[in-house]
């Protein structure tokens, strides 16, 4: 079969693989050993001469934030490069995906000017124009929820700023801003828990709602030529902001719309509510770049020995949101397969295997560049999804027919994936896979003493090991400590470097370069699941 060459594999044929990795898999779990040797090696290395702050440091503090096809991801795209090819990886490169317009911005002002100056905070969501320059206008409060709500806002905003939704409720702290897992979050972790009945249909069209509405309102304020738009953050005490606008050329962009402190919005609703006018100025610099629609991936590997042709794959998302430097999510995550991928190359291993190093772009905006190099080199559905169902994330989307391998899919062994912020690695989600639980145990007794316990059969999701595990491949994510990261970093502007644990970071490259070498060193690849069906 030709390289470029497809196998489409009927129900039958299906089956009859799943049987027979499965009838295969305790065979290759009973053989498991783990070359202790080589982990001492790791261990100093990566203990010792560690260079992952530095690594995660020019990323976040010279780099910074770095949303999907914007100027500072394609920077960071090819330092991460560079610094592969310096380090004496081979074939680094970068990969090409379908994308969209990129987006960046350089500055944000906003201020209450009446009844009484005050300086407010708020950062503007992606996607969405700028104000070209300093723009004073009127307050008005209309909650725009649902198409519904359009009418009583018709005619109204005209040359004015406006609040979105009601004031939010600060509810204050419920919980600790920094957690760990405790021995018992573990325990219960690692206990399997069935997954409940999910209504689909029910999730699908509130989704594609979503989506629709927000392309509804992007084209009623510009329609109705409203100056900007303002929302309060979801989150206390911070600002937590992704997209408004579009990325898809062609579809509306609306006004420049704007993310405020909820402590700062709720006083302006309060003002309007006594009756008292509020003057608001703004100034937004904001820029589409239009001239690239691609995103990029950055890859680079340790080539293998006898058994070259078969690889086991590192990754991590290299893009983030704009509003802080990127650095729980995820520039930790690209500086733990940075750092790595240099430890394996500074002890001048030999795996059998060969290990590759993957910084996907795309993420956040469901999967680009990994769905797109899956696609590519391993397999797909013959239904492809196009649209606002590449919006959806994978549980929602449509049939989406059988699925058709390619010659690479049979020599993939593995894929790790790091994208759950700052946090120490605890084990890993199996997903599902009962095979590999002994083999991972084996591997995680000489990282007991790093905090490394639990394999839990669980499955996790949001993240770039799912197009992997979309088309049968044995792809997982670790386990990690929260730390702060659901309670003050994700996707906010306090997600910077400065919420790196340095600790953590060093043994979670610890933790994946044991992984990868134990997986490319083993006899045999990963034990795989049976082939997905779909629905």
């Amino acid at each position: 079969m030709s390289a470029d060459e497809t196998l489409s594999l009927p129900n039958r044929a299906t089956r009859e693989l799943a049987l027979g990795l499965l009838v295969l898999a305790p065979f290759a779990a009973a053989e498991e050993s783990v070359d202790l040797a080589m982990l001492t090696r790791i261990r100093d290395e990566g203990f010792h001469r560690s260079e992952v702050m530095e690594t995660a440091g020019y990323l976040c503090d010279v780099i910074g934030p770095r949303l999907t096809n914007s100027p500072s991801v394609n920077r960071a795209n090819e330092w991460a490069r560079q610094r592969f090819e310096t380090w004496g990886l081979a074939n680094a490169h970068l990969e090409a995906f379908p994308f969209g317009v990129g987006w960046s911005f350089e500055r944000t002002s906003v201020h209450m000017t009446a009844p009484q100056a005050a300086p407010l905070y708020a950062l503007p969501k992606a996607w969405t124009p700028g104000t070209n320059g300093a723009v004073r206008a009127k307050a008005v409060q209309f909650k725009l929820e649902s198409e519904d709500d359009f009418a009583a806002a018709k005619g109204k905003i005209e040359g004015k700023i406006v609040l979105l939704a009601d004031a939010r409720e600060v509810k204050g702290e419920d919980k600790p801003a920094l957690t760990r897992y405790s021995e018992k979050g573990l325990q219960e972790l690692g206990q399997f828990e069935i997954p409940a009945l999910r209504r689909i249909d029910k999730e699908r069209e509130d989704e594609l709602k979503r989506l629709h509405f927000r392309m509804a309102l992007n084209r009623f304020l510009e329609e109705e030529k409203a100056v900007a738009a303002l929302q309060p953050s979801s989150w206390d005490g911070v600002l937590r902001v992704q997209q408004q606008g579009s990325f898809r050329p062609g579809e509306p962009r609306g006004v420049p719309t704007l993310v405020m402190l909820a402590e700062h919005y709720n006083r302006l609703v309060r003002l309007l509510g006594r009756g008292i006018e509020v003057e608001l100025e703004l100034d937004v610099k904001a820029a589409f770049h239009e001239k690239e629609t691609n995103g990029y991936s950055t890859l680079a590997e340790i080539p293998g020995s006898d058994k070259k042709d078969e690889v086991v794959m590192a990754g991590a998302h290299l893009d983030s949101w704009h509003t802080g430097t990127g650095a729980t999510d995820n520039g930790a995550g690209v500086a733990v397969v940075m750092e790595a991928a240099r430890i394996l190359k500074a002890l001048g291993i030999k795996p059998r295997r060969t290990i590759r190093f993957a910084l996907w772009s795309g993420e956040e905006q469901v999967y680009g560049g990994s769905e797109e190099y899956v696609t590519r080199h391993f397999g797909s559905w013959s239904t492809p999804t196009e649209g606002k169902e590449r919006e959806l994330g994978y549980a929602l989307q449509k049939d989406r027919g059988h699925l058709v391998l390619k010659p690479e899919h049979a020599m993939l062994s593995v894929y790790f994936n790091v994208d759950n912020g700052t946090g120490r690695v605890r084990g890993i989600y199996t997903e599902e896979n009962a095979a590999v639980v002994p083999i991972f145990e084996e591997w995680m007794k000489p990282l007991s003493d790093l905090g490394v316990t639990t394999v839990t059969h669980r499955q996790t999701d949001d993240t770039d090991h799912e197009p992997f595990d979309l088309v049968g491949l044995p792809g997982f994510q670790f386990i990690q400590d929260d730390v702060e990261y659901s309670t003050r970093t994700w996707h906010t502007n306090l997600d910077v470097y400065d919420r790196l644990k340095r600790e953590d970071l060093m043994q979670a490259s610890v933790v994946m370069a044991s992984f990868l070498y134990d997986a490319a060193m083993r006899a045999e690849k990963i034990p795989r699941k049976p082939l997905p069906r779909y629905p």
